[in-house]
């Protein structure tokens, strides 16, 4: 029979298309969810009904997993306040950053009545004392304890006012710093097993009073999780800081087991990947039967291999990165190491520290993003700090006109910190247009005008593209292509030891960095990349084949892919005999043939890209829906269909793009 269970379609099948809000791939953890139509993915943008309740899964920073919503709701049902919603974060830092992002843009209303809310006028900081953090500590279970490992485990909330969720969910969403669904799941595994603990000691000891009609009356041990603090293992009770920073309690009764919270409807939180493997598997074919129990027992791998796991992946990147260093690299610091190599739990939360550990240096600084990138680069520049110049074409004449309008005025005596430059943050190539910015002529101008270079090489890849020579910092979303299965999310971010700034963003790393990445992931994240190299090669091969295709097709009006499209500045940091990249954009001579080619692609279809499974989306109608006529100021078409091409056999992908292209009317 035909099983979905396996991340990557066998190379030469084309996979079912996934039902609307099904995850994508069909597995636990899945980072991307089917949008399988055109008008689906404009009813998500539009929260319809139909689309909303059949969301079961979604990219993590912009759909809130069920089971991180899940701990979220017991944290509420404990510690929250009916006028309250948290978000969950993986350190006190984040929780209190969050905090103060609330407070900088929540403005709550004054309600004259029931229905008629009226801006609130007074004070310089409207949140103040509205907004708390709590920390939720999870014990391990006596079941699940072992020599090295993990004795507990926190999370922190953050608390706000209800009507303040939208600007909570932007934190989450921009910074990237999230509490993962494997954290989250983890964790309520914990909470359940501990349950479980209590209800047999409260069994025992109820037994005990029963039998004993006399006599002193011998009790069970007591229960660890109601120990005393003093005791070596005692959960530690939740505690809050108000915005002032002076400590609180919860209110409602608290215990000294952080397990004793009653699971909401007094019902058993499962994980379903702790349910027998066998129950699972059931009706899987032999074949499909060894790829599933490889991902079941994946996950429970001893925990105590995550430090391990870190380091292989920091060596990893590390290693092709200085590979690919270039012999006339000039200076007089070393090549990157694994210690240059810092992970994060997602590709925003690399580009977002990259510019807050940046701003630790020159803070009143404002940064260039140059080039159009990724929704949220942007928006993390605009919101976190002084501000940003947006150069959105990121065209080499760009560059002059940024030179003479921006840099000529921050040389000379007397000019004020804060009229100088942080940074140029650009992507190469960038997100959607494939554009690859003229970073030789950057380079230049930073060392003249005295800025860094913050380059997101996602789409270019360690493989394909080398960049740090001209870099201070590069980030990358580990999500993509280094993971390939859509299954876990990850970051990273490397320092280049010979730019001037190095020592400066060393000892600011040293200070402020928090390896935040979950054990988990860490552990699948090195798994999953042990073979990027020979994917990519495979999904590069593929790409450019199938871009050369539609190229070439009478009914298609323009393909941006960087073999095209800025073509000399990508080859200038292009590796030899490497490729061009797995992601490509198309527009079409017709102005609806978006639609029903989207309509017809027999492949999956959603957010994400990177994956070993080609999956397509309408990327402006997703990205920038309620600003299509800003996006297209700068050639960002709102018909746009945006591929990630995967390791699929080259006639079947030929052939269903084709077949979505006969869809479109002649």
């Amino acid at each position: 029979m035909t099983s979905t269970s396996h991340i990557t379609p066998a190379a030469g099948v084309r996979p079912e298309q996934a039902p609307l809000g099904s995850p994508v791939p069909n597995v636990p953890h899945a980072i991307s969810v089917s949008l399988p139509t055109f008008r689906d993915n404009v009813d998500y943008e539009e929260a319809a009904p139909r689309v909303v309740k059949a969301m079961v899964s979604g990219y993590p920073r912009f759909f809130v997993s069920l089971k991180v919503k899940e701990l979220i709701a017991i944290c509420e049902k404990k510690y929250g306040k009916p006028t309250e919603d948290c978000f969950l974060w993986p350190s006190r830092r984040v929780a209190e950053r969050c905090r103060h992002f609330v407070e900088r843009y929540y403005v709550p209303t004054i309600s004259t009545d029931d229905s008629t809310p009226t801006p609130h006028t007074g004070g310089a900081t409207p949140a103040a004392g509205g907004v708390r953090i709590v920390e939720f500590t999870i014990q391990a279970p006596s079941s699940e304890l072992k020599p090295g490992g993990l004795k507990q485990v926190k999370v922190f909330a953050t608390f706000f006012p209800k009507e303040a969720f939208s600007i909570a969910k932007q934190f989450w969403q921009h910074a990237g710093d999230i509490v993962t669904s494997r954290q989250a799941a983890f964790c309520l595994r914990w909470l359940s097993l501990n349950k479980a603990e209590e209800d047999r000691q409260e069994a025992a000891t109820a037994a005990a009073l029963a039998v004993s009609s006399k006599g002193a009356i011998r009790m069970p041990r007591s229960n660890r999780h109601y120990s005393s603090a003093s005791a070596a293992v005692a959960a530690k009770p939740a505690s809050t800081t108000s915005s002032n920073g002076s400590p609180t309690l919860p209110s409602g009764e608290i215990t000294n087991g952080v397990a004793s919270i009653q699971l909401q409807d007094e019902k058993e939180v499962a994980d379903e990947e702790d349910r027998p493997v066998e129950e699972e598997a059931d009706g899987i074919d032999s074949r499909d039967y060894e790829v599933y129990v490889e991902e079941r027992y994946g996950r429970n791998l001893d925990l105590s291999f995550a430090p391990k796991a870190k380091v292989a992946l920091r060596r990893r990147i590390a290693t092709q990165v200085a590979h690919h260093a270039g012999s006339d690299w000039t200076g007089t610091g070393d090549y990157v190491t694994e210690e240059d190599v810092y992970l994060y739990p997602t590709g925003m939360s690399a580009i977002y520290n990259a510019h807050r550990i940046a701003m630790t240096l020159f803070p009143t600084r404002k940064s260039i993003c140059f080039g159009f990138p990724y929704t949220d680069t942007l928006k993390v520049l605009q919101k976190f700090g002084p501000g940003c110049y947006f150069y959105g074409h990121g065209e080499d004449s760009d560059i002059d006109a940024l030179e003479k309008e921006v840099l000529e005025k921050t040389l000379g005596e007397g000019v004020a910190d804060e009229d100088k430059i942080l940074a140029v943050f650009c992507e190469f190539p960038s997100n959607p247009l494939l554009k690859s910015s003229n970073l030789t002529r950057l380079g230049q101008l930073a060392d003249k005008y005295g800025f860094m270079i913050i380059v997101d090489e996602t789409l270019g890849n360690f493989v394909n593209v080398r960049i740090l020579e001209y870099a201070d910092i590069v980030v990358s979303s580990l999500s993509k292509i280094f993971s390939g299965d859509s299954n876990v999310m990850g970051g990273s971010l490397v320092l280049n030891p010979q730019r001037q700034f190095y020592k400066g963003l060393k000892d600011a790393m040293s200070r402020e960095y928090e390896d935040l990445m979950w054990v988990e992931d860490a552990i699948f994240m090195e798994r999953n990349s042990r073979t990027f190299q020979t994917r990519i090669a495979r999904i590069d091969e593929n790409t450019e084949a199938l871009c050369d295709f539609l190229r070439a097709h009478p009914k298609v009006k323009e393909v941006y892919y960087p073999k095209y499209v800025t073509a000399a500045n990508y080859l200038t940091h292009k590796v030899e005999g490497a490729g061009f990249g797995g992601l490509f954009s198309v527009i079409f001579k017709a102005e609806d043939g978006a639609i029903p080619f989207f309509d017809a692609l027999p492949f999956y279809k959603g957010p994400s890209l990177g994956t070993n499974f080609t999956l397509a989306c309408p990327y402006t109608i997703l990205a920038h829906y309620y600003e299509l006529d800003w996006a297209a100021q700068f050639g960002i078409d709102r018909n746009l269909i945006r591929v990630a091409v995967g390791l699929e056999d080259r006639d079947v992908l030929f052939q269903g793009f084709q077949e979505a292209l006969d869809a479109i009317p002649n």
